[in-house]
């Protein structure tokens, strides 16, 4: 009996230590693998790194090479008026706060300036600029031969500097139901040829024509080389001093009509962004489709059609300007400069931030 239990504990025994060692093989067996698989994947693995170093490399690279307000020279220390057109509210919010801001030109300080008399817009501010009030102007329009003809008189030149676009829109009260306008009848709306909606498609309802005054005029819809520039008014156009003032007569006005910077209404829930077209068959929304209903808004607005405007589809283009005095002064440098930050990657960024389109 104590035989036999000696040969099972042997035998035991010499069945543990193989498999220990069938163990142990294998284990050694799987390093070995594993380290041949390291020895030939290493190549692959270092050309990775070294791309994904180079990519990282290759981004810095990039931004670094982004132009920034901080990377424009000649930006003079001082304070300075500027005004001009009301188009340009947002980008005076967004824009110029941020180039004055700690990180980027806090040296550089900006002052908007109202007209004394009429209103603001691309007009008054030009005529500010001429009179000596303002170190430069803004405008969504350019400039008029006449502009420049009393610029030369007074010894010095202006030059305008584009830095982005918008379009011109016309909105209409909401419950107004006609289907859009060709720039044709719009121009007659406002010389007082067409009088009634029924004439364009709409109800029989009088059409009330708001607008600012020529002389203070924001945006245009008279192209400086159009026979119908300069032509007067029609009786029933009644002028307001503001966008501001003409949204809000337009939503007691059920047969109201009004245009501006497409930025300044496209996105107001009281009144409605009527779709434009050189012909009555080739309509564009200044928004993009689908139109968000008053009912919507605010909690959703519309937006605006940035590809229509960029692509040169929507009928009336109106390019923002920086309008600069050639005079070898103080205005001029800091004319130049303003434009010079808007035309950087990050200004250009910030203009469409902004809601326009920027033009580089």
């Amino acid at each position: 009996m104590d035989n036999t239990n000696q040969k099972k504990a042997l035998i035991n025994a010499e069945i543990g230590l193989f498999l220990r060692g069938l163990i142990i093989g294998k284990v050694l067996t799987l390093m070995v693998i594993g380290g041949l698989l390291w020895w030939l994947l290493k190549p692959n693995l270092s050309s990775r790194s070294s791309a994904d170093s180079s990519s990282n490399q290759s981004f810095k690279t990039v931004s670094s090479n982004a132009s920034t307000f901080g990377t424009v020279d000649d930006v003079p220390t001082a304070s300075f008026n500027y005004g001009g057109s009301t188009a340009w509210a947002s980008i005076r919010q967004l824009v110029d706060s941020q180039i004055q801001s700690e990180s980027d030109r806090p040296e550089l300080q900006l002052r908007y300036v109202n007209p004394i008399n009429g209103s603001p817009g691309s007009s008054s501010g030009i005529r500010m600029l001429l009179d000596g009030k303002l170190d430069f102007a803004q405008s969504s329009r350019p400039l008029t031969d006449e502009e420049q003809a009393i610029a030369k008189e007074r010894g010095f030149t202006l030059e305008q500097r584009q830095i982005g676009m918008d379009g011109v829109a016309v909105v209409v009260n909401p419950s107004l139901k006609v289907s859009g306008l060709t720039v044709e009848q719009l121009q007659q709306i406002y010389l007082g040829q067409i009088t009634n909606w029924n004439q364009v498609g709409g109800p029989n309802l009088a059409i009330t024509a708001f607008s600012q005054r020529p002389e203070d005029a924001d945006t245009v819809i008279f192209p400086s080389n159009s026979n119908l520039k300069g032509q007067a008014l029609g009786s029933n156009v009644q002028y307001v001093y503001s966008t501001t003032e003409a949204v809000r007569q337009l939503s007691k006005n059920p047969g109201g009509l009004y245009y501006a910077s497409a930025r300044s209404v496209v996105f107001q829930c009281s009144v409605k962004a009527l779709p434009l077209g050189s012909t009555s068959d080739q309509l564009i929304p200044p928004y993009r489709e689908p139109m968000v209903s008053p009912e919507q808004c605010p909690r959703q607005r519309n937006q605006l059609n940035t590809q229509a405007i960029k692509n040169g589809s929507y009928p009336i283009i109106a390019n923002l300007f920086v309008i600069i005095k050639q005079n070898k002064g103080r205005e001029q440098q800091i004319g130049d400069a303003y434009a010079k930050l808007l035309l950087t990657d990050q200004g250009q960024r910030a203009i469409e931030q902004a809601g326009f389109v920027g033009v580089r």
